[in-house]
């Protein structure tokens, strides 16, 4: 069997490791200037933790904002934990980094988006009115071929 390099899931692992180094860096330092993140999870994913209450109102996904008001914001190699607002009343949430679907700042017009495999699932159990077309290998297209003599 052939060995490969899995470039999709290397990327998916260094935009995690970027999220938790900027995520730790705001548990230990606070939101600079006018920072502040949307982030989008699965509420269904392993290992989210969130109120019952939370989970019937967003019960496939939830995007909370980390700006004014956050509390014990601890960071771990598999996740962050974090107490937030919710009408005046703080919630404790657990996000593992796998749960991410988004993370935007938009003071500095910075996002990512994870994409999952159950998306692309999803793409193929629908039947398309299109068949896919075949696949080739790659060509090498000489542009000298195209020049003007």
């Amino acid at each position: 069997m052939a060995r490969t390099i899995d470039y999709g899931n290397l990327m998916h692992r260094a935009m995690r490791g970027l999220i938790q180094t900027v995520l730790k860096d705001v548990a230990e330092n606070g939101l600079p200037g006018a920072h502040h993140f949307f982030i989008t999870f699965d509420t269904n994913a392993e290992g989210v933790e969130i109120a019952d209450w939370l989970r019937s109102r967003y019960p496939h996904e939830m995007t909370v904002v980390i700006q004014h008001w956050f509390e014990n914001l601890v960071v771990t190699d598999e996740g962050f934990s974090i107490t937030l607002n919710f009408g005046n009343q703080p919630e404790p949430l657990v996000i593992p980094f796998d749960a991410l679907r988004t993370f935007v700042d938009p003071s500095v017009e910075f996002g990512l988006r994870f994409e999952t495999n159950e998306a692309e699932d999803e793409d193929e159990e629908e039947p398309d009115d299109e068949p896919d077309p075949p696949q080739q290998d790659a060509q090498i297209v000489r542009l000298d071929r195209f020049r003007k003599t």
